[in-house]
């Protein structure tokens, strides 16, 4: 069907980039949904072969609409209705950051001292040195 019109939130809904409607229709308010650059409101029309970029969190996909979709369906079937575009690196990128060294204090040890902040300080320092 040609003449078939479908939100952006509801088609974002459908292909399971967001677990409600209303999570997709809030990202589109406070402008984490764009098209071309441009942020876009809930209410757009969603068009066959136009390339979105949604941020969620520290994650940001872009997508290209390959066919559309009006209900929610399971997740093999939604990975058909688009296109993943992200760069590898950036899909990678975003996954090393849940195995980043996160820096632990033994239990019972007390407050940090000067000597110790200086010490994290500088772990810090080298570990954003080498990103």
């Amino acid at each position: 069907m040609e003449n078939e019109k479908l939100r952006i939130d509801k088609y974002l809904w459908a292909i399971r980039m967001f677990k409600t409607r209303s999570l997709a229709t809030d990202a589109c308010r406070a402008g984490r949904v764009k098209l071309n650059g441009q942020n876009i409101k809930p209410s757009a029309i969603v068009k066959i072969g136009e390339v979105y970029q949604v941020s969620k969190g520290i994650e940001k996909k872009i997508i290209e609409v390959t066919s559309l979709s009006h209900q929610r369906t399971d997740s093999p079937t939604a990975l058909t209705k688009y296109k993943d575009l992200t760069p590898v690196e950036e899909t990678y990128g975003y996954k090393t950051m849940h195995n980043a060294p996160t820096l632990v204090r033994d239990r019972g040890t007390g407050r940090p001292t000067k000597r110790d902040r200086r010490e994290t300080d500088e772990l810090i320092d080298k570990l954003q040195d080498e990103v």
